[in-house]
């Protein structure tokens, strides 16, 4: 390829009457360095930065997740068109097959660094300004430290073992493949990409004035997630260890600083979530800004999802991320209203059609579309078997939380594809009470967990409203019910910490970090081996599935990368 450019600058030499005029003219869409250091350009690095939150693609969609942290976790099938459509998520799907040289997992783990690259050239030219010139420098520096602490934290719980590139080393370092994966400890890398969330935290304005900006209340809940993850230190072998005490009263305080800055609360009804209409809402901590008729061909749409709609004719393609029988069930209620723990799973509600004789949480119809249920809340579209792609193998139903109306203004078809402007939240208030719930509880104070919980759940039971047939009728069978001590449970320590495992499932399902919270608490191998043992009855497409301890937590570092780096970087335990 160099060698091609010198090529072509010595026939332009010779077919320009002087080479020299030639050269001495200014190219055309060329940005000297010179220009990059202006005010008002390094600025406009800064948003190029920000545009790659969203700059995925179906093949590796690191906005969303889906295809790393549902279909990982006994939420979701893959979907499509077969085993062989898209074959590396089902490679995911099943861990047996995965393999080093998986090309969603080098596509993501680079695209990831494009990310970091991008924070850390604009990252070198704010910090080249001076305050005087650029009132601005502070919070646009604690602004890429956000968005860098993002792409890394993506990076840590996908591969776990990663370099760690600033803005002084991406200056140094030929590129990085010259810089070890394996130079900072796992604890070393949390503690680095929490540092760049609390440097966000204290320079960042509670209140942003352009929308997607990060804020003061986005950075102290990254920083309490991060914390998090953090706290469940594990061993060399991938093994939960211990849980930082230390650590987890962070979380707590740092949960509080965004629940008391009155800034945030649940939306009114859990719809609003996924609903066009209602982005960058009061839930909303922290969203991925998608757009159309911005002046481009097609917008700038979410791609990451453009795979997961139905084969309708006001669809029509492809049929992706399909929720499994088991997470169905696991929305099933008993009597006083609350989850089935051991029992959800006794008894299939798809191969039953049991949507009637047995009772759910509402949030079931905001996830899944079911047949004869309405599609998107629309009464007049009931969703039909016949949308599923290839049912044969994963059933009639699809994910619904990640897509939009066809008749919605943000729905835009690039056939064979569609996919909608509709923003997507990374951070959102119910996982803000939910973190500090979770760390209340492991540091033995589950009654103070207990109304976080139930402020979750409430809300969730109070969102039916849309769930109606034509008729009026609810679309299911709902009872739902907040945890009473003493009247509807026992609130002890073990069973609230079954009920948040079970909150953090119902709520944010197909979400796209199930996988990562059991890899969290240690549970991945026994709980998706146990799913595998009752699903592959349900489905023969998951036949030979499963998860390897001490290898599958998290993915191999692709041969592609290893072989970029001549043998520095290491493999991951297992691979």
């Amino acid at each position: 390829m160099k060698n091609f450019k010198y090529i072509a600058a010595l026939i332009l030499c010779t077919v320009f009457v002087s080479c020299k005029k030639y050269l001495d003219e200014t190219p055309q869409g060329v940005v000297s360095s010179a220009d990059l250091t202006t005010p008002a350009n390094t600025d406009a690095m800064v948003t190029a930065a920000y545009s790659y939150l969203g700059n995925d693609h179906y093949t590796y969609p690191f906005s969303s997740m889906w295809a790393f942290g549902s279909i990982r976790s006994g939420d979701a099938y893959k979907g499509g068109g077969g085993s062989g459509d898209v074959v590396e998520f089902n490679e995911y799907e099943t861990f047996s097959t995965n393999v080093i040289t998986n090309a969603s997992s080098d596509a993501v783990f680079y695209q990831l660094y494009v990310g970091i690259a991008r924070a850390n050239t604009a990252l070198t030219l704010v910090e080249g300004q001076s305050v005087a010139n650029y009132p601005q420098k502070v919070e646009r520096e604690a602004e890429l430290r956000f968005l860098r602490g993002h792409f890394y934290f993506l990076l840590k719980i996908l591969f776990n073992h990663v370099p760690w590139i600033d803005e002084t080393l991406q200056k140094s370092a030929a590129s990085y493949g010259a810089v070890s994966n394996v130079a900072l400890t796992s604890d070393q890398l949390w503690t680095n990409i929490a540092n760049d969330f609390r440097f966000a935290a204290v320079n960042l304005p509670a209140i942003q004035s352009q929308v997607g900006r990060a804020s003061k209340g986005a950075a102290q809940a990254y920083l309490a997630k991060t914390l998090l993850y953090q706290a469940y230190t594990q061993d060399a072998n991938n093994n939960v260890t211990g849980i930082d005490q230390t650590k987890l009263a962070e979380v707590n305080t740092y949960c509080d600083s965004v629940i008391n800055s009155g800034h945030y609360s649940l939306n009114p009804d859990f719809a609003n979530n996924f609903l066009p209409q209602y982005g960058n809402s009061s839930e909303s901590v922290f969203s991925i800004q998608y757009s159309k008729n911005d002046g481009t061909p097609l917008g700038r749409l979410d791609y990451g999802h453009c795979l997961n709609y139905p084969m309708n004719v006001q669809y029509g393609c492809c049929g992706f991320h399909v929720p499994s029988n088991n997470m169905v069930n696991a929305f099933k209620t008993d009597a006083n209203g609350l989850p089935e723990f051991d029992t959800f799973n006794n008894t299939d509600v798809v191969s039953t059609d049991g949507y009637s004789s047995n009772t759910f949480d509402p949030r079931l119809d905001h996830t899944v579309a079911i047949p004869g249920h309405p599609y998107k809340y629309q009464t007049a579209l009931l969703y039909d078997a016949s949308w599923a792609r290839a049912p044969q193998t994963y059933g009639p139903l699809l994910s619904m939380k990640e897509t939009v109306a066809y008749t919605d203004p943000s729905f835009t078809r690039f056939p064979p594809f569609m996919s909608s402007s509709k923003d997507w939240e990374i951070i959102r208030y119910a996982d803000v009470l939910l973190m500090k719930a979770e760390a209340l509880i492991k540091m033995g104070q589950e009654n103070a967990a207990l109304p976080l919980i139930n402020e979750v759940r409430q809300r969730a039971m109070n969102s039916t409203a849309l769930l109606i047939q034509a008729n009026g009728q609810p679309t299911s069978n709902y009872k739902m019910d907040i945890y009473k001590p003493g009247v509807n449970c026992t609130w002890t320590n073990d069973y609230a910490w079954q009920a948040l495992m079970f909150e953090r499932r119902l709520e944010f399902s197909m979400e796209g970090y199930r996988f990562f919270d059991l890899v969290r608490w240690g549970i991945a191998d026994t709980y998706l081996n146990s799913y595998f043992a009752v699903e592959t009855t349900r489905t023969p497409h998951l036949a030979g599935a499963h998860f390897t301890k001490n290898r599958d937590e998290y993915l191999p570092i692709s041969l592609n990368q290893i072989n970029f780096s001549k043998g520095l970087y290491k493999q991951n335990p297992g691979w």
